[in-house]
């Protein structure tokens, strides 16, 4: 069971694309395509404590090019090699809205697509924020958008927000209330 052989037609500056011959539980084998993909964090901003009854976060309102338009999201992004989730989210945090964090908290990890990628999202929770200078990169065209916890849950029930990465981290913060 597993990797019988693997070629790589794409390599890419962030995800490579593999042909993988593979052998099924059941003995049976096939030919899969897999987007390969190092990882990334992504973290939702509390600007209140996050045990308060409805607190605030930092939402981001993106521009991405595959969505044709605007995304309500949590900062988030890729993983370098080597590197650790946690400074991965505290570092994108920082990046994306100046924000720093005195505490990161984990919340879950989890598979995008696993049909067709090995791409996992690591989630934090950071409170205790102050703000600094973001340092976005050049294709980071985006706005802060602060809004109450409330404010997030109803974006994602009426399909204002439809970034799944950020909609897991919203329900998750909300059901579960990241501890101290």
């Amino acid at each position: 069971m597993g990797r019988i052989s693997s070629r790589r037609p794409y390599h890419g500056r962030v995800i490579s694309v593999d042909v993988d011959m593979v052998q099924f539980p059941d003995g049976s084998t096939g030919e899969l395509e897999i987007v390969r993909h190092p990882g990334a964090s992504a973290v939702i901003p509390f600007l209140d404590d996050p045990q308060s009854d409805d607190p605030r976060v930092v939402l981001i309102r993106q521009y991405r090019y595959a969505a044709d338009g605007y995304v309500y999201e949590i900062p988030a992004g890729r993983l370098d090699a080597g590197e650790d989730p946690r400074t991965c989210a505290l570092r994108e945090l920082r990046e994306e809205t100046g924000y720093t964090a005195t505490r990161l908290i984990p919340l879950t990890t989890f598979y995008t697509t696993p049909g067709f990628t090995d791409e996992k999202i690591h989630l934090f929770a950071a409170a205790g924020l102050s703000e600094g200078e973001s340092q976005r990169e050049s294709d980071e065209i985006l706005d802060l958008a602060p809004v109450s916890l409330s404010q997030a849950l109803q974006m994602i029930e009426t399909g204002e927000m439809v970034d799944g990465k950020s909609m897991i981290a919203i329900l998750f913060a909300a059901h579960f209330k990241p501890a101290r």
